[in-house]
């Protein structure tokens, strides 16, 4: 079976795009160099890209000069071809417009975009916000994540911003698997992007272009191979090492993610470390459950 990122041009939202975490020192400042490997070290391991500053990077609790140092870090530290696809997220349109623009500065070829997330906007709030942000030029994948944003970018609202040409791709964070043929019967040109590691098989089937994945900052070699086997229908191959994976891929998709994903870089021998506040530490059952997962997964000889 092909590699789906080696036989067909490829646009920046693509391929396996790691949504970072970002390590802090023990005193809670950002280790930029400690960041800077991190995305040398995923691009060594073969994914196509990272998206720093999202809900992984703890991008809320960031000043505006740490928040534009990450986006440069990961650009500089990013090898030739090797995606930066920044989260732009803001409570204000205004705001997010200049992250944009920060990103473009930057060297980075598209953005994601939460809704406005200060309030429960309507269609109408939803859509002057896309274009508002959309004026800057860069491409716009729409994140959707209406557990943490309360606003929901339903199959029908995605056909009006699509339609106006404001995103080109909508990173899908429902778990809802139905949403894709919605989304494409509506959209068909709305390119679909997996949003949460415990549904990867499932879109990939459906014709997803693209992962922002979480789990793959602790085991990126595995991930790939899971993400190319189920964009190829390869199920001999995906379904296996699905169910594998699978104990460990969910915590992507829990309340506490963060802090899941990063004890999970530490059990596989990466850096995780702390988060800052409000964060607090995992309850020590949840981290014995996030540990064994993980431990369970490296057993078996993933990577």
């Amino acid at each position: 079976m092909s590699d789906p990122l080696t036989s067909a041009e490829t646009r920046p939202w693509h391929g396996i795009l790691v949504a970072t975490a970002l390590p802090f020192a023990d005193d809670c400042s950002i280790d930029y160099d400690a960041y800077a490997e991190h995305v040398r070290w995923l691009a060594d391991n073969g994914c196509h890209g990272v998206s720093p500053n999202g809900s992984l990077g703890e991008y809320q609790t960031l000043d505006d000069e740490e928040r534009a140092r990450v986006v440069r870090t990961a650009v500089a530290a990013a090898p030739p071809g090797f995606t930066v696809l920044p989260g732009i997220a803001a409570y204000g349109a205004l705001q997010a417009r200049r992250w944009a623009e920060q990103a473009a500065e930057a060297g980075a070829r598209a953005v994601m975009l939460l809704p406005p997330n200060a309030y429960r906007g309507g269609h109408d709030t939803v859509l002057e916000h896309y274009r508002t942000v959309a004026a800057v030029g860069l491409p716009i994948v729409a994140y959707n994540n209406p557990i943490d944003t309360r606003i929901d970018l339903t199959p029908e609202l995605l056909e009006r911003l699509h339609g106006e040409g404001l995103i080109v791709a909508v990173k899908e964070f429902t778990g809802d698997v139905r949403r894709f043929y919605e989304i494409k019967e509506l959209a068909p040109d709305l390119e679909v992007v997996v949003g949460s590691d415990d549904v990867v098989l499932e879109l990939a089937i459906a014709g997803a272009v693209g992962w922002i994945a979480g789990c793959t900052n602790a085991i990126p070699r595995a991930t790939i191979d899971l993400y190319n086997a189920s964009v190829n229908r390869d199920l001999d191959k995906a379904l296996p090492l699905y169910r594998d994976l699978h104990r460990l891929l969910r915590w992507d998709s829990k309340t506490e993610f963060v802090q899941a994903i990063k004890l999970s870089m530490a059990v596989a021998g990466r850096r995780g470390g702390r988060c800052r506040p409000p964060r607090v530490p995992l309850a020590p059952e949840v981290a014995a459950a996030v540990t064994a997962a993980t431990e369970a997964v490296l057993a078996k000889g993933y990577r």
